[in-house]
């Protein structure tokens, strides 16, 4: 009875701590050596009037898009 429950208790923890290791996660997400501003080279995730590659038109983009759309504190009513 109490070669069981040490092998219960032993199987439990072994369990528990395994359970606490973490995955590597070094392969996730896309991995690519051009630049954010170089584009996918996809028409459908192309802003009409940006050109891929144009580092100055990037920045602008971003920075109107953040001005415009995205910035929450200039669209909420005073």
């Amino acid at each position: 009875m109490q070669s069981t429950l040490i092998s219960a208790t032993a199987v439990a923890a072994v369990l528990a701590l395994s359970a606490c290791g973490e995955k590597p996660q070094d392969k996730m997400g896309i991995r690519s050596d051009q630049p954010a501003q170089a584009g996918t080279g996809v028409a459908a995730f192309t802003e009409p009037g940006w050109k891929a590659g144009d580092h100055a038109s990037w920045s602008n983009h971003l920075k109107a898009r953040a001005n415009y759309g995205m910035n929450d504190h200039q669209r909420a009513p005073k």
